[in-house]
């Protein structure tokens, strides 16, 4: 009997040992298998993607996110004091974009309208952020062309952002909204789109951001300085990359700043509800695992290529 128990002891404590040695090797698999699969940041810019056509069609080159601002960007067009710039980027796109868009830049000139050509394809946010990279305003507004949210939205974000006391080496971002006009989106949408949404921001808040309510609302505001910190450690290029933004600006600590703000629905999205969904959640946890083993880490400011 005494025997029995010994060997039964024995064996339970053996099955123990296996088993952490096993999740051990398991753990070390997971973080080599997040680090292998880890994407870099890639700012280097082909050739053709460091000039842009001014008016004349003649190629100038595009200015650097760490060059000292030149511009101011602001809606108050009765005041001349205030200059701006709108950069259209074509994300390698197989339709008229780049067409349509220098059509403005003849009729406005390359310093009101200059259009950034992509070689190819690389996703939401790679083309956000290589638009962001060649801007020269001290504010940098972030819009998506379908106008889902209208330019005069742009005085609301503003004002967000100038209601922000303490800005940590002059660096902010104030956040367009959708969250106050929640409840008529899920009076208009499917019981299952409305379950993949409170899905999706659960996942938002439990892996990567806290306290911002709506992270994907293409109407972002930030301070030249801001977005070059943030903008400077971003990977994910595709529909998630709202999410690290945000990340990385509570990472570095970066005042953000939530304003309500106009919304249409624009038909002709190119997601599909399920799947787009399903990646960006893959996404949220690869974004937190990543940065929690050291695969990805955070960059510090650096001049793009």
């Amino acid at each position: 009997m005494f025997t029995g128990l010994w060997m039964m002891d024995f064996s339970l404590y053996d099955l123990m040992q296996h088993s952490l040695i096993l999740s051990l090797i398991v753990l070390l698999l997971v973080v080599v298998v997040l680090h292998v699969s880890a994407n870099t940041i890639d700012q280097t810019r082909h050739e053709k993607e460091k000039h842009f056509l001014a008016a004349d069609g003649k190629e100038e080159s595009f200015p650097n996110l760490m060059d000292p601002p030149s511009l101011e960007l602001s809606v108050v067009k009765e005041n001349p004091s205030f200059t701006y710039e709108v950069i259209v980027v074509d994300d390698g796109s197989k339709d008229k974009t780049t067409e349509v868009a220098m059509k403005y830049t003849k009729k406005y000139g390359a310093q009101k309208v200059r259009v950034l050509t992509l070689v190819k394809n690389r996703g939401k946010g790679g083309a956000v952020r290589m638009g962001t990279l060649s801007c020269r305003g001290r504010l940098i507004l972030m819009a998506d062309a379908d106008g889902a949210t209208k330019f005069a939205d742009i005085e609301n974000v503003e004002e967000g952002l100038e209601s922000i006391d303490e800005k940590p080496d002059n660096m902010a971002i104030s956040c367009g909204s959708r969250a106050h006009l929640e409840k008529v989106s899920v009076a208009q949408r499917s019981l299952f789109r409305t379950f993949l949404m409170y899905g999706f921001h659960f996942l938002v808040w439990f892996f990567c951001v806290r306290g911002i309510k709506d992270t994907q609302c293409g109407f972002k505001l930030f301070t030249r300085e801001a977005a070059l910190k943030t903008f400077s450690s971003l990977h994910v290029e595709r529909w998630a990359f709202d999410v690290e933004l945000l990340f990385i600006a509570q990472c570095f600590e970066i005042p953000v700043v939530e304003v309500a703000v106009n919304w249409t629905e624009i038909e002709g999205s190119k997601l599909v509800p399920f799947w787009s969904w399903l990646q960006m959640g893959r996404d949220l946890v690869l974004i937190r695992l990543r940065y929690l083993t050291g695969a990805w880490r955070l960059e510090s400011e650096r001049k793009t290529q």
